[in-house]
């Protein structure tokens, strides 16, 4: 199949995911720090770092899978711009520490999820 349909296919499924997550944390949370992306970008990392791991310990790996999950849904999923966006306000409205967090919370949690996860089979 075509790369790019599968990067628009995946795309379209990590995006429809990460609305259904800001749509779960959005009712069912109430907090200042940015949640819903928090936990998007976590899991897309996770889901990220395992496909890595599983088509690492393959010689014969689906190079479409791979694109499919990897640069489609997780780059559907995963939302660096609305990450720095939601920074940007925490800034603006003055919760300066809010902010420091939401930035090492969250860079620390994914690249060491990512670290670990991904290197099982490295």
């Amino acid at each position: 199949m075509n790369n790019l349909l599968l990067i628009f296919l995946g795309g379209g499924l990590g995006s429809l995911a990460r609305f259904g997550i800001s749509e779960l944390v959005r009712t069912n949370f109430r907090s200042s720090f940015p949640l819903a992306t928090f936990c998007s970008n976590v899991l897309s990392c996770i889901i990220l770092a395992l496909t890595i791991a599983y088509f690492n310990g393959k010689a014969e790996g689906n190079p479409a899978l791979r694109t499919l999950i990897i640069v489609g849904f997780c780059g559907g999923f995963s939302t660096f711009s609305t990450f720095s966006y939601e920074t940007v306000e925490l800034m603006r409205s003055g919760n300066m520490l809010m902010a420091i967090a939401n930035i090492l919370i969250s860079v620390s949690v994914c690249v060491v999820l990512i670290w670990f996860l991904a290197k099982q089979t490295a």
